[in-house]
């Protein structure tokens, strides 16, 4: 045993020693195969990977972590549009050739580039990057003039008649209605042929078409609007231009809106006054408006003598809609109109109690500045201003709840005042602002400073001249000669546009187009407010609800 443990000591110890007496040789380390990107700056600041507002000449320095083959830039950086279409630009290098400086030759305006690195660019020593870098850029605005400078009065004629043809080339040919948008076929809008009918008083008066040519139109729609789908003497919101039948608006929305139409009739009021004269064709107009205007049962929206007007009725689904017309928003006009009315009329408490909540419609807080006495916070769309107010003037106009020319100079400030301070970075200015109710890329919302998307309307700084005419005036320049190449079309200015993610729209609307046309009227003459506000009945029904005007 002893002679073992002697034995596997000395074995051991021979072991230790043939370890400690071996020389490893160290190897060359192998050289990292790849380099990386190392910091980015797009006119000298570094903001992430996407870049808005930028001028058509920005300079762009990408860092890496070694020099840079200049050889393989040509195939291994692009910068192209969001349609594929390839730019150029021009390189150098800084920093020992670490940061490659790029400059495009000349990007379009309002425009959205992408700048992609591949991981072929090399490194000197011959290695790939280890990961792409794309860059996304986007355009301003460029300050060249798209058309010649003009008069503020030829900026807005030309404005006024290039948007009149909506409402007359483009009317449905058989019921001379107006259609909801340009695509809309055979779908004619009530409210939106309420606002083409002030339109085309509008013309006829600037003489874009012959008094003749206007009352024959106007008094096609009345024939086609005699014999077309009514519920209680209201129409739906959509009718087929063709067969005269109700078109759905939504599931339940297949009867009657009365706020719709309460835009028409406010419509047909000022043609019934415009229309004056003893000729035959003028006093049948008169008729037909009057028994349209008389067959409306107000009243019967009431909802079996509720102290409110509801929204909608259905044959199939009654009241389910269960909408109650209150304000504040841009409905004001249904119920001056249903007091107005000497056939089915409201009591002023139905006023009260139904649009005012008794009171419970006021604000008085203040929001940029500006006290609001009326609405949501911060005022909702500017529509609310606009689509009661195209024929009811607000100037001097009071009652028990709000002066009412504050109130649409107030909601107008706070809307600009807001896109000026810009405060979600969209690219508003004071050249550009206007946040309402339009289309958007992908959809439809109604902006405004509590739900901003960063899209702005045309139609929401020009139809509020009357409220802000420097504000507007600066808006409506900026859209045509800054932007005018890719927003103003054949009916007009299209219905909205964004800056910050550049995107016009395609799209004309008819609630969208009319406002502008009559509101640069009001701003201008006055004169759809004079013929709405001279009808006998207006003004009794104002004097009812407790209104005071000097036009009253």
């Amino acid at each position: 045993m002893n002679r073992f443990f002697t034995f596997l000591l000395l074995l051991l110890t021979i072991v230790s020693c043939k370890k400690s007496s071996t020389v490893i040789t160290p190897t060359n380390p192998t050289l990292p195969s790849t380099y990386f990107f190392t910091d980015l700056k797009v006119n000298g600041a570094f903001s992430g990977f996407t870049y808005n507002g930028l001028n058509q000449e920005p300079e762009i320095k990408i860092s890496f972590s070694a020099p840079i083959n200049a050889a393989s830039i040509k195939d291994n950086i692009n910068l192209s549009d969001s349609f594929g279409n390839t730019a150029t630009f021009s390189s150098t290098f800084e920093n020992n050739d670490n940061t490659l400086v790029i400059k495009p030759t000349a990007l379009q305006a309002l425009t959205k580039y992408i700048l992609t690195v591949n991981t072929g660019l090399l490194s000197k020593l011959g290695n790939k990057l280890q990961s792409a870098v794309t860059v996304n850029l986007t355009t301003s605005a460029n300050d060249v003039d798209k058309f010649a400078r003009i008069s503020d009065n030829d900026l807005l004629t030309l404005i006024q008649k290039q948007t009149f043809k909506y409402f007359w080339d483009f009317a449905h040919p058989n019921s001379g209605m107006a259609r909801e948008r340009n695509t809309s076929g055979d779908i004619v809008t009530t409210g939106g042929t309420g606002f083409g009918i002030m339109s085309i008083v509008t013309a006829v008066n600037r003489n874009f078409i012959t008094r003749i040519e206007g009352k024959a139109r106007i008094q096609k729609i009345l024939s086609f609007l005699k014999s077309a789908d009514r519920f209680h003497g209201v129409f739906p919101h959509w009718i087929n231009g063709n067969t005269g039948k109700v078109q759905a608006f939504s599931a339940k929305d297949n009867g009657a809106d009365l706020v719709e139409t309460a835009f028409l009739m406010e419509g047909l009021l000022v043609a019934r006054q415009y229309f004056n004269s003893n000729d035959a064709d003028e006093v049948n107009l008169r008729a037909d408006v009057n028994l349209l205007f008389n067959a409306v049962e107000w009243d019967w929206f009431r909802k079996n003598g509720e102290d409110r007007l509801y929204w909608h009725w259905s044959s199939n689904f009654n009241w389910e809609m269960n909408l109650p017309v209150r304000g504040w928003n841009e409905a004001l006009m249904v119920y001056v109109l249903a007091a107005s009315s000497t056939t089915h009329t409201i009591p002023k408490s139905v006023y009260d109690a139904g649009w005012a909540a008794n009171g419970g419609m006021k604000n008085g807080n203040t929001y940029y500045g500006v006290q609001l006495p009326l609405g949501p916070p911060n005022g909702g769309p500017l529509f609310f201003e606009h689509y009661s107010f195209m024929a009811l003037n607000p100037n001097s106009l009071t009652d028990a709840y709000a002066n009412y020319e504050v109130q649409a100079k107030a909601h107008t400030k706070i809307n600009y005042n807001y896109c000026v301070a810009d405060p979600l970075k969209f690219g508003y200015s004071k050249d550009c602002w206007g946040l309402t109710a339009s289309d958007i890329n992908g959809g439809y919302t109604a902006s405004s400073p509590n739900n901003d998307k960063g899209y702005i309307a045309p139609t929401a700084a020009v139809a509020s001249l009357p409220f802000a005419p420097e504000e507007s005036m600066q808006a409506i320049r900026f859209f045509y000669y800054k932007l005018g190449d890719k927003l103003l079309g054949e009916y007009g200015f299209k219905d909205a546009f964004s800056l910050h993610d550049p995107w016009f729209a395609q799209s004309y609307l008819a609630i969208d187009q009319g406002p502008q046309i009559v509101m640069i009227e009001n701003y201008r003459t006055g004169l759809i407010w004079d013929l709405f506000m001279s009808c006998p009945e207006v003004k009794s029904g104002l004097i009812k609800l407790g209104f005071q005007s000097p036009k009253i």
